[in-house]
Order: C-alpha cells, then sequence, then structure tokens
C-alpha cells in the first residue's frame, strides 16, 4: 500500500491546499498518477522548480506514478501566473534546447526504470501542436465561460493593471493547461496535478474540463481529478527562493557553478536554513531533529546551513562536486586541502570577487621574485615595501593560502597554481589574483 505522502507533505510545510479533503485517503488506499507542469523558459531548471520536483519525487517514493510535463507547447504562449507584464514568446529553437536542458537534470531526481511507480517525461508539444484551432475550441473552449476565467487570479491580477492588460494569447494559456490534464487522464489514468500555489487557478481549470468530458453514461468517481499546490517559497525577506545578486540559482553547472550552488545555502539564514531542511532535503523528522537541537545549542557552528549546503549540492551535483565546494570553502579561511589540490575551474570560482592583475612570469624565473616586491609591488595588497614587511613579520601575509613569515622568501614559478597563477591574501578576507603571463 502506498505510504502517507500527504502527512510527509503536511509536516515539510508543502501543503497550502488540496482540492478536496478526502485525498489524503483516496492515497493510501491505491496509488495514483499524478502530473507537475514545467515552464521551459530557459534551458536549466532553477531553485524555484525545486520544490515540484521534488515533490514528484516524493510521491514515487510513497509508490505513485509521477509524470514530469516539460511544456513545449505551452511554451510558446507563456503562463501569466505570477507575471506582472506580457512575456516574450520563444522561438521554436528556443524550446527544443530548454526542453532538452531540462530533462537531463530531471533524471537526477526522477527513477525512469520500469517498475509500478515508474516516472514518466513527457513533452505537451507532442500532443498541442497537432491541434488545429477549431479542434481546440470544440474540445476545450466551449466547456469555459469568460466570466469564470476572469476570475482567475492569474487574470484577474493582469486585468486590473491597465497599464499591462492581458492578450488572448495569455488569457488562452489556462485552457492549454487543462487540456494537458484531460490528455494525462485519459492516456495515462493521471487524476492528480501538483504544483505551486499560484497554479491553483489553472489546476481547478483541468479537473472541471476532465468532469465535463465525462460520459454521461459514466459514474462521477470514475471521472473525478484532484489538485494540490504548496506555498511559493521564500525566504524570510519575502524574496522568491533561489534568487541571488547575481539573477537565478540555476542547477546546470555552467550557469552557476556548484561552489556558488553550496554558497548561496551556506549562507542562508537560521530561520530559512531551519525550515529548508524540510522542504529541500530527504531527511526523516527524527534526522531534521538531530540537526535543529545542534543547531540550537551551538548556532555559531551553523549545523543548519552546513548540512542543507551539502545535501542539496550532493543531490544536485554529485559527491565530487560537493566535495570541490566544501574544500573551496575551507580554503577560503586556510583550511582543507591547499590551494595546489584544487582544479583549476573551482580555484578561479574561488577568487572571482577578488580583484586581479597581470605580472610578468620572467620575474619569477631563476632566482625568483622577492615576496615583498610581490604583495607590495604587484598585487599592491600593501601600499609600501615596509608594510609588506611588518605583515609578513605578524604573520598575515599569506601566499596560495599558506602563511609567510620569511622576509627573504623568494616567489619561483614553481609556485604558480596551474602554472598561470598566484593567490595573495592580507588578513583573512582580502585576496588578490595574479595572473602570471
Amino acid at each position: 500500500m502506498p505510504g502517507n505522502i500527504i502527512a510527509e507533505l503536511r509536516w515539510r510545510g508543502l501543503v497550502q491546499q488540496v482540492t478536496d479533503d478526502g485525498l489524503e485517503q483516496k492515497l493510501l488506499a491505491e496509488p495514483f498518477t499524478l502530473y507537475c507542469g514545467f515552464d521551459p523558459t530557459a534551458d536549466s531548471l532553477a531553485a524555484h522548480h525545486l520544490i515540484a520536483l521534488l515533490n514528484l519525487a516524493r510521491f514515487q517514493r510513497a509508490g505513485h506514478a509521477p509524470i514530469a510535463v516539460v511544456g513545449g507547447g505551452t511554451g510558446f504562449i507563456g503562463d501569466p501566473s505570477g507575471k506582472s507584464e506580457e512575456r516574450n514568446l520563444l522561438t521554436a529553437e528556443d524550446l527544443e534546447r530548454n526542453v532538452a536542458g531540462m530533462k537531463k537534470q530531471m533524471e537526477r531526481f526522477l527513477d525512469f526504470s520500469p517498475s509500478v511507480a515508474q516516472a514518466r517525461l513527457l513533452n505537451n508539444a507532442d500532443w498541442l501542436c497537432g491541434m488545429n484551432l477549431i479542434t481546440y475550441l470544440r474540445e476545450v473552449g466551449k466547456h469555459f465561460t469568460v466570466n469564470v476565467m476572469m476570475e482567475k487570479e492569474s487574470v484577474r491580477k493582469r486585468l486590473e493593471d491597465r497599464s499591462q492588460g492581458i492578450s488572448y494569447t495569455e488569457f488562452s494559456y489556462m485552457l492549454l493547461q487543462a487540456y494537458d490534464f484531460l490528455h494525462l487522464f485519459r492516456e495515462f489514468g493521471c487524476r492528480l496535478q501538483i504544483g505551486g500555489s499560484d497554479q491553483f487557478g489553472n489546476i481547478t481549470a483541468g479537473i472541471e474540463l476532465i468532469r465535463r468530458k465525462r460520459p454521461e453514461s459514466e459514474p462521477l468517481e470514475k471521472w473525478a481529478a484532484y489538485g494540490l499546490v504548496a506555498p511559493l517559497i521564500t525566504d524570510a525577506a519575502g524574496e522568491k527562493i533561489g534568487k541571488t545578486t547575481k539573477g537565478a540559482l540555476w542547477l546546470d553547472p555552467r550557469r552557476t557553478s556548484p561552489y556558488d550552488f553550496y554558497q548561496y545555502w551556506i549562507n542562508v539564514g537560521d530561520a530559512d536554513a531551519l525550515k529548508y531542511l524540510r522542504f529541500f532535503t530527504e531527511l526523516s523528522h527524527d534526522e531534521v531533529a538531530v540537526v535543529e537541537n545542534a543547531h540550537a545549542a551551538e548556532p555559531a557552528k551553523r549545523a543548519a546551513q552546513r548540512t542543507l549546503a551539502r545535501l542539496m549540492t550532493e543531490r544536485v551535483h554529485g559527491v565530487t562536486e560537493r566535495q570541490k565546494a566544501e574544500d573551496a570553502a575551507a580554503a577560503l579561511f586556510g583550511k582543507g586541502k591547499p590551494l595546489s589540490e584544487m582544479d583549476e575551474a573551482t580555484l578561479l570560482d574561488l577568487v572571482k570577487e577578488a580583484p586581479s592583475s597581470t605580472f610578468a612570469k620572467a620575474r619569477l624565473e631563476g632566482a625568483g621574485c622577492p615576496i615583498v616586491d610581490v604583495l607590495a609591488e604587484a598585487a599592491k595588497l600593501w601600499p609600501s615595501k615596509g608594510e609588506a614587511k611588518r605583515s609578513l613579520q605578524a604573520g598575515s601575509a599569506n601566499l596560495n593560502n599558506v602563511r609567510v613569515t620569511d622576509l627573504q622568501k623568494k616567489v619561483a614559478v614553481a609556485d604558480l597554481l596551474h602554472g598561470k597563477y598566484l593567490v595573495l591574501r592580507k588578513g583573512k578576507k582580502e585576496y588578490h589574483l595574479l595572473r602570471v603571463e
């Protein structure tokens, strides 16, 4: 028998609204097929997609069969939900690239191997793009009144803003998503749609369309469909999850490096970290309690953030990249692996915010260049050689994150990282990257 997935999601704080109070018992009585849609506006999923993706995986572990639908068809239109203005329409080439990128990432979360609860990955372009206008109007449009559509929050908010309004194209999005639900109900017996709370209107439109398509000879229960939405996840300041100074927090390492991904989670506030342990990890009740107790006992050690960052980075990028991110973070404080053992990409990620300058390789050849000259003249971390010498004597000067106290130290070619970099540090946090050419 399926596990009590609704109880788990409630404990995690991930149930905001359901369309039927009896859904919990129905899910306990038999396995369901369910789906969630993903809007392909980029070639990568981002942090705000994670709740939906993780919830599909949680349903699968509870014995239910998940369907992830990538909106290759609806992506031509654009969902107005949560948007204050009209989206730019994507080209067919953009959509094809974006769908391919998202599919690859979903395979890290869902099990697509044959089983009773086998996951499916579908593209709604397969059934939407071949439908002609007359069929769409007869099959879908005739079952909705404009009055009802205008009452949906995603539409109403846009209509209230007279400067923006909403095009007929985006106004129709709700009906296309409703048809997705109907198609999946017919083809795969899908009876449940999940998503964020901004999707509730679209989900109920699909439920209504399925009900209206019921043949009079068939019982209502056979054509019953359901919806469940999670709250939109924000941080303590009310910002959307995954919003950074550089933009979205992406799952693709080409857009957001594993180090930056790790740093996002390690730097969230205490209150957010404790919430996110339930939202984004698979830790059990008891395991979460252990971390909560450790965090409460010694907040300065940031047990919640460290656990969160470790588990999230490993889930998205794997054990190796998580270890690299942890090593890089430790290296910032002179701990963990030395910089000489760090791969080039991680090294550059570590010091990407630091000032940089170029330095002639010829000056390091032969006997090498005095460390004082490198610190004061090349990196300009100190205003004079005298200041640099005093810092060396005080132990606050570092070369490649190794403390240097020898005033006679010569920096040589052998000190170069990957044959072309020197990382200099003043005190605990003031870095400078020398690119040696």
